[in-house]
């Protein structure tokens, strides 16, 4: 029964015996506030059953034949095996409706991404991230961070020959991906360098304001984590002035409040650093401009609708 039924198995008992001894149906119904086709039903029920049949039943039907084949919820699960991602961009893979896909995902017991490891799968608890917000025109905030990704040896790492001491790739340093995301539009701008002193980030600052200014955004803040370079480097605020853009910091401690960079940076790290076993370090590299290129034109963003991007400046 559902969870507003008038009547509990309690009731249903009470309405046999009372019948049993004697009252009339209408007179049940009036004193237990419920319709006279509901005693008559639960009469008829145990008259065939007995106290069994008092007992709630599970309202599902007894035949859905609308329901999607078990095949094509087979190829659904294999889908999000496979690339782990949301209804929206396995909606496009599939070429099946995203709210289909998502009722077999919470039908078979699939976790959300949300709560499970990107790189991994398996189920995780997340900290509370707090209320999505979203800047009203693009450029009104920029969110940076530099995501630190280990470089691959000469011939391949881990991924592809197994934990070796060779493949670890033991003191070959680290690449520092500058990331840049406009808040409205999540459109994305990165680059690749050896480290993130005050030059560098400097530099890349204003290269974005100017890629971004190439697409018809004009960066007016930006908002940066507490290290040192972002608070005092002489270079990054000297970028900051020169260009008109007003310095937002996170809250200390609470790493979300960067969330669109955050967010990018696991997408970046599931989606293209660790998708597939790099054989070089400069493979990787050289490969990374075209999935930028990939995810600000072409891959489906669950939080504009399944659009990519570049759409959200031209509505």
């Amino acid at each position: 029964m559902h969870s507003n039924a008038r009547t509990t198995i309690h009731a249903r008992r009470l309405i046999v015996s009372r019948r049993a001894a004697g009252w009339s149906p209408a007179r049940i119904a009036e004193q237990l506030g419920i319709s006279r086709a509901t005693v008559h039903k639960w009469l008829a029920r145990h008259r065939s059953e007995g106290d069994a049949g008092l007992v709630d039943r599970d309202s599902r039907p007894h035949h859905s034949p609308r329901r999607t084949p078990a095949e094509v919820e087979d190829r659904i699960l294999a889908a999000r095996r496979a690339v782990r991602r949301g209804p929206v961009h396995l909606s496009g893979l599939l070429g099946l409706p995203a709210s289909t896909i998502g009722r077999v995902l919470r039908r078979r017991g699939v976790p959300p991404l949300s709560a499970t490891d990107p790189i991994t799968g398996t189920p995780v608890r997340r900290r509370h991230t707090g209320v999505r917000y979203e800047r009203r025109h693009p450029g009104d905030l920029l969110h940076v961070d530099v995501k630190k990704l280990g470089r691959i040896p000469e011939g391949g790492g881990w991924r592809l020959h197994g934990r070796t001491e060779r493949a670890r790739g033991r003191g070959i340093g680290y690449d520092y991906l500058h990331v840049a995301v406009d808040d409205r539009t999540r459109l994305a701008y990165v680059e690749a360098h050896p480290d993130e002193k005050d030059p560098t980030c400097a530099g890349f600052l204003h290269r974005a304001a100017l890629w971004f200014r190439d697409h018809g955004v004009t960066v007016l803040r930006v908002l940066t984590d507490n290290a040192k370079v972002y608070r005092r480097g002489t270079n990054w605020i000297a970028v900051c002035v020169a260009l008109g853009i007003r310095r937002r910091f996170t809250k200390p401690g609470c790493p979300w409040t960067n969330g669109k960079a955050e967010r990018f940076n696991r997408t970046l790290q599931h989606e293209f650093a660790y998708a597939r076993p790099w054989t070089s370090n400069p493979q990787r590299l050289t490969a990374l401009p075209d999935w930028v290129a990939h995810y600000n034109t072409r891959r489906a963003h669950s939080a504009l609708g399944g659009q990519p991007p570049i759409t959200r400046l031209t509505t």
